[in-house]
């Protein structure tokens, strides 16, 4: 069912599936401080109202506001109403695209073999997206990304467009990272511009 999470068939998409269910426990506050601390020694600064679900580390995400699915089943990529972003690893990376091939940014992250449910409605299905915007983005000091952002469209079950979204997309290809964004957080660009990386290192 569409408002159900992605079911895995094979065991090389288990790890997808892992990611679509974390329980409550997984939420992390860092209480006082804004910084948090990601693979190969990525380090950004958050308000600290924001939260993060780090249970799978190539799964990372950050909620920023209502998470109306966080602790039930559809929890995951695939929801819903969850304003949040991603900061994606190499197992994610490796199942990035259509009928779960490796990603590949000319074609945007979307894992999944049949019709998505609209990140803003459970009522809505996801469109047509195009391309709307590329180039470099600077992610800390000697680090740039290579960007792009895909405006795509919600529809009915007859095919009218209701709504539309953006989904921006910041890769690291030497790093192995994928920072998605679905809601346009107006502070992100710039959270990742001034990020760290002189955490020590995780694998």
């Amino acid at each position: 069912m569409l408002r159900k999470t992605i079911s895995v068939a094979t065991a090389g998409l288990a790890v997808l599936a892992a990611t679509l269910a974390t329980p409550a426990a997984a939420f992390a506050s860092d209480g006082e401080t804004k910084q948090i601390h990601l693979r190969k020694g990525l380090t950004l600064k958050i308000p600290k109202s924001w939260k993060v679900d780090r249970k799978n580390a190539d799964w990372v995400r950050v909620i920023t506001g209502s998470c109306p699915t966080f602790g039930t089943e559809d929890y995951g990529f695939r929801d819903w109403g969850c304003r949040s972003f991603w900061v994606l690893g190499p197992k994610a990376l490796e199942i990035g695209l259509r009928t779960f091939q490796a990603y590949n940014p000319k074609y945007g992250f979307d894992p999944a073999t049949d019709v998505s449910v609209c990140p803003k409605s459970y009522k809505l299905f996801k469109g047509d997206w195009k391309l709307a915007g590329r180039g470099l983005r600077q992610v800390g000091p000697g680090h740039k990304a290579d960007y792009h952002r895909w405006a795509g469209t919600c529809v009915d079950k007859k095919f009218k467009v209701k709504t539309h979204y953006n989904q921006r997309e910041w890769y690291l290809p030497k790093s192995k990272i994928l920072v998605l964004d679905q809601w346009d957080h107006p502070g992100l660009n710039a959270i990742l511009k001034n990020a760290t990386w002189n955490w020590p290192l995780h694998p």
